[in-house]
């Protein structure tokens, strides 16, 4: 099988670098144009709402009342400003709050040691169950009996004197009978 060979880019280093500085010499292009129509937006934006004042020949009284206009207008903008700003912050408190209860929830959290508890089968249905639960559960009524008897059949035992045998066997006599009980089945 051929080796795959390293494919080689069709741009030299210098294109690269030279397309590099155009596309960063557009974006600034863009950016400028970007900020400069913002500040367009705005003032167009600021002349539509705000007129401009005329106080050239007005007198002390109507002065007084262009300013009592102006302040109730600042104070309906301040009020807006005010309700916004508190909205604000409880929205972000809220998304904050969010946040503590999902990492919360997906956090590592060390388990405690859980104790042993023995509880009967009817408090457990009790329990899981309330005032509902009024049959009481036995068990044990569906354990499968085993008679002691048939067990004792199985294996009978010779119950001796454990003397007598200790007596047989001791000395050179007991090792000789050993040796000859074991060697008589395969002589025969």
């Amino acid at each position: 099988m051929p080796e795959p060979r390293e494919r080689k880019s069709k741009i030299t280093a210098s294109r690269k670098l030279l397309l590099k500085s155009l596309m960063l010499a557009k974006a600034k292009e863009e950016w400028d144009q970007e900020i400069v129509d913002k500040q367009s937006e705005k003032e167009r934006y600021l002349s539509e709402r705000i007129t401009p004042l005329h106080t050239s020949g007005l007198s002390l009284s109507q002065l007084q009342d262009l300013c009592r206009e102006l302040h109730e207008k600042v104070e309906i903008v301040d009020e807006e400003r005010y309700d916004i700003e508190a909205k604000c912050n409880h929205n972000t408190r809220e998304i904050k709050d969010l946040k503590l209860k999902v990492l919360d929830l997906r956090g590592k959290f060390k388990r405690p040691p859980l104790r042993r508890v023995r509880v009967s089968a009817d408090a457990m249905l009790r329990a899981l169950l309330g005032s509902k639960h009024k049959v009481s559960m036995d068990l044990r009524a569906n354990l499968k009996s085993v008679k002691k008897e048939d067990t004792e059949k199985e294996r009978p035992v010779e119950v001796g004197d454990w003397r007598k045998n200790v007596e047989a066997m001791s000395g050179m006599e007991g090792r000789k009978k050993m040796f000859d009980a074991a060697k008589s089945p395969t002589g025969q």
